[in-house]
């Protein structure tokens, strides 16, 4: 192989990953996230959406296949994002799963749960969270 084509191969970008594997590794995270966060079928539901129950299950049973709507794919970053900021936030893993559930002072809140609020069932709701724990972890509130 020549000097050329060697540098060449080491310095390609991978492709992007399709819709379809993003959807796939989004929904094998979110059943992890769903049963660290307690979260029941109705609550997943809402997180998503509100996909039809059998969509919800065919994801569930064979993510790989899985044709997820553009604004699921949103709602799973939002998530996978709000579940990386709490572990970054909070190292002790069952601290960092609890505080969705746990009453909230913040303005945002209310009072109220991070996951009341995220079950509000908007995409914005989603984003809102995971922008205060971005400002929380330094990148300040917009």
């Amino acid at each position: 192989m020549s000097a050329a084509l060697h540098r060449s191969a080491e310095t390609a970008t991978p492709p992007a990953p399709s819709a379809q594997q993003m959807s796939a590794a989004g929904l094998r995270a979110f059943a992890r996230i769903a049963e660290a966060w307690g979260l029941n079928t109705d609550e997943q539901l809402r997180l998503l959406g509100e996909p039809a129950r059998s969509t919800f299950f065919a994801w569930r049973k064979s993510p790989e296949v899985a044709r997820v709507p553009r604004d699921t794919l949103e709602r799973l970053s939002n998530l996978l994002g709000i579940y990386k900021s709490l572990q970054i936030l909070l190292p002790d893993p069952q601290a960092a799963d609890a505080w969705v559930r746990q009453p909230n002072t913040a303005e945002l809140f209310g009072g109220r749960s991070a996951l009341d609020r995220m079950l509000a069932g908007n995409v914005s709701d989603l984003n809102l969270v995971r922008r205060y724990l971005d400002s929380v972890r330094g990148g300040g509130w917009a």
